[in-house]
């Protein structure tokens, strides 16, 4: 379902989500038919900043290094890849929270990886025709398939530093569930959970899944009583830091595929804040209660 190599875009574009939801018809989403590329290049609205940051042959090539790299184990592309598409896609915040280029990615760039990475594996158990969910396509940041990666390098990096987004994004609980949380707005709490998260798992728990969810819930609950940035003040991002990475991005050489690329200079996490915090989300990690699996009713 990829676009055809002479007919693929060169430069990102606005796709509306009124617009795309148009194209995602039952065979789109299956894998059974191809979404018009000329149709959808007319609905879409070029964008006009003539910066290399909007080429889209960086991105495809990432995707393409993915999708054979984890061939065998298609979410383990997750860790790979979002570090990289935060950094080969440079923007603001405010650029990232729009719907439209995230849309024109995946309907019109590279539709083939949506279906590889979210297409159900195995068989359908009434029979029916396997299908990739439209908000994969076209939905919120924390389930579009490329917004999803890249506001997951956004709010787990430290800084430049993109090893906690890797270990985030190691775990499919931790991007599904806590992504969609407002409280990881605050730096210190999204890092000191990620610590925790990485604590479990180097202690071989079980039921890693379970835990995380219970301390994405007992994180949440307790932010109504408790103002993290207040027990754990941070400093203000760089926002001059930010734009300088980012209008270097006509001179930026092409991420690493084996080595973590750097992120902006805008700051890192203040450590005694983090510190406090990862000690409070341990506690909660040890007493939060775990989902209760037992055999469900008749």
């Amino acid at each position: 379902m990829r676009p055809s190599e002479g007919n693929a875009p060169e430069r990102m574009a606005v796709l509306t989500s009124a617009a795309a939801s148009t194209y995602l018809t039952n065979g789109v989403r299956s894998g059974q038919e191809r979404l018009p590329l000329v149709a959808l290049l007319r609905a879409s609205t070029p964008v006009e900043d003539d910066s290399a940051r909007w080429d889209t042959a960086p991105v495809r090539e990432l995707l393409d290094e993915a999708m054979y790299r984890f061939a065998g184990s298609r979410p383990g592309a997750d860790a790979w890849l979002a570090p990289r598409l935060h950094a080969t896609l440079r923007m603001t915040r405010s650029e990232a929270a729009q719907a439209g280029p995230w849309n024109f990615l995946a309907l019109a760039v590279a539709p083939d990886y949506v279906l590889w990475r979210h297409l159900p594996a195995g068989e359908s158990t009434d029979g029916s025709t396997k299908k990739v969910s439209t908000a994969r396509f076209c939905g919120p940041h924390y389930s579009q398939a490329f917004a999803r990666l890249w506001w997951a390098a956004e709010m787990f990096r430290d800084g430049h530093d993109y090893r906690p987004v890797e270990i985030a994004c190691g775990s499919q609980d931790m991007i599904n569930t806590t992504l969609r949380l407002d409280v990881i707005d605050h730096r210190p709490t999204a890092l000191a959970m990620v610590r925790v998260l990485k604590g479990l798992n180097d202690a071989g728990v079980t039921r890693l899944g379970d835990r995380v969810n219970a301390l994405s819930t007992a994180v949440n609950s307790a932010a109504s009583t408790l103002m993290y940035d207040v027990i754990a003040p941070d400093e203000r991002p760089d926002h001059g830091a930010l734009a300088e990475w980012i209008q270097a991005a006509d001179s930026a050489a092409a991420v690493s595929w084996d080595r973590l690329p750097d992120g902006p200079e805008d700051g890192t996490t203040r450590r005694s804040s983090l510190d406090r915090l990862a000690a409070m989300f341990e506690r909660f990690a040890s007493e939060a209660p775990l989902r209760d699996r037992g055999t469900a009713p008749a």
